[in-house]
């Protein structure tokens, strides 16, 4: 580094912290007043997991939005946040993540997870700053895609699994992801049938992408440890990118050590799937390739980061499974900052989005950051239902201790 440069950054940084104080006093002082929860019209009629829209308001005016939760368990967790600051993201989510007698589960950590985007959306408004640069910047200039089944413009519901792959490519995905020889619902699914289904359709899938394109499998944890290996060896010569979720998740920290010894697949696992706790063992022994974690249900921007950050150590990728739009934007903003391999799912292509008529900037199979302010999202408050409203802070169900700093331990 040369001398006059060294000195500019000197400079700057004295500048910085002299005119701290400033800095801070600019920022408003404020508490949150009312969350609410509205039911949207549903963009994906086949898979509603984050369908919830909530909002979280505050004294100054400004109002943070996210996506996600069950009535109960997000009337829960809003009780803990009014009258506190919203700008203490990471307090405010060891608040309601440890407030209750139960550690969270799954139900918990997708409410806790909503109200985690619309914290993290309000910060960036009050900061007047995109989410991804309050987090460190995007490291990537757009974040690849994939599709599911080839569910696209143009797609007709006779086309086979090749031409659906190829139309997925050739629409400017990444990949193409495909179910493990798909059969309707609620009907008879015999998997040593099936898997013979399976490998017909992966060759179809290798055929439609070509040999430079990718295709990737879902299991959908439909067969057991003897099955999935016979699975995963049947394809193996037809080189997925992953096979996803290929044995039961309450098997996980069982069957997927042995899986991996035994195939030579890329692994993806966790679509329905924990926290970083959960995540941690399978990461840090290799026993996955990509984590299939997403927003909010792992419970936020803020527990992504930090399963983002043990990827990161351990060179693991990261591939989101498919949310709604406000989480997506929220998937862009947090993980477009992971300088790891990151997929995401993306299965909007061509649907209206009613109630988001500002979010989403996806163009030829990739989504971009943008420089609006929180996750970038607006709404059409005209196109939700309210279902859920919170304006009192909650003590009756929910316990805690602080330590002498005042930081939050177990009650």
């Amino acid at each position: 580094m040369n001398r006059r440069l060294f000195l500019k950054w000197m400079a700057a940084g004295v500048y910085a912290f002299a005119h701290l104080p400033k800095l801070q006093a600019a920022l408003p002082k404020m508490k949150i007043t009312r969350v609410r929860a509205y039911a949207p019209p549903n963009p994906n009629p086949l898979f509603n997991q984050a369908d919830t829209v909530v909002t979280i308001e505050t004294e100054a005016g400004i109002t943070g939005v996210g996506e996600g939760g069950f009535p109960d368990a997000l009337k829960q967790c809003a009780g803990r946040l009014i009258g506190q600051d919203p700008q203490h993201i990471e307090r405010l989510w060891q608040d309601m993540s440890r407030s209750f007698f139960y550690p969270p589960g799954r139900e918990k950590e997708h409410a806790l997870g909503a109200l985690d985007l619309a914290l993290w959306d309000i910060k960036g408004k009050v900061l007047k700053l995109p989410v991804h640069e309050i987090l460190g910047g995007m490291v990537r200039n757009y974040c690849e895609c994939y599709n599911t089944a080839g569910i696209i413009p143009g797609i007709k519901p006779d086309m086979s699994v090749k031409d659906r792959a190829a139309a997925t490519i050739a629409a400017g995905y990444r990949a193409f992801r495909m179910g493990a020889a798909d059969t309707p619902a609620n009907t008879t699914f015999n998997t040593r049938q099936k898997l013979n289904q399976l490998y017909e359709e992966c060759v179809q899938a290798r055929e439609g992408v070509g040999k430079d394109g990718d295709f990737c499998i879902d299991f959908h944890q439909r067969f057991d440890l003897s099955d999935a290996i016979r699975g995963c060896d049947l394809i193996e010569s037809l080189a997925p990118l992953f096979v996803e979720d290929p044995v039961r998740a309450e098997g996980f920290g069982e069957d997927l050590p042995r899986l991996r010894k035994l195939v030579k697949v890329p692994i993806a696992a966790g679509e329905e799937w924990g926290n970083r706790w959960d995540f941690n063992p399978l990461v840090e022994n290799h026993y996955i390739d990509y984590v299939r974690a997403t927003l909010p249900n792992v419970g936020g921007i803020t527990e992504m980061m930090k399963i983002a950050a043990i990827c990161e150590t351990h060179f693991v990728g990261i591939v989101p499974h498919f949310t709604g739009p406000i989480a997506t934007a929220a998937l862009v903003n947090s993980l477009g900052t992971f300088s790891g391999p990151l997929l995401m799912e993306y299965n909007f292509e061509g649907k209206e989005l009613p109630h988001v008529p500002v979010g989403l900037d996806f163009k030829h199979g990739k989504l971009y950051p943008n420089d609006r302010p929180g996750l970038g999202v607006e709404l059409d408050m005209s196109k939700l239902m309210p279902i859920l409203e919170v304006t009192k802070y909650d003590t009756n169900r929910a316990q805690t201790y602080f330590r002498p700093d005042g930081s939050i331990t177990n009650w």
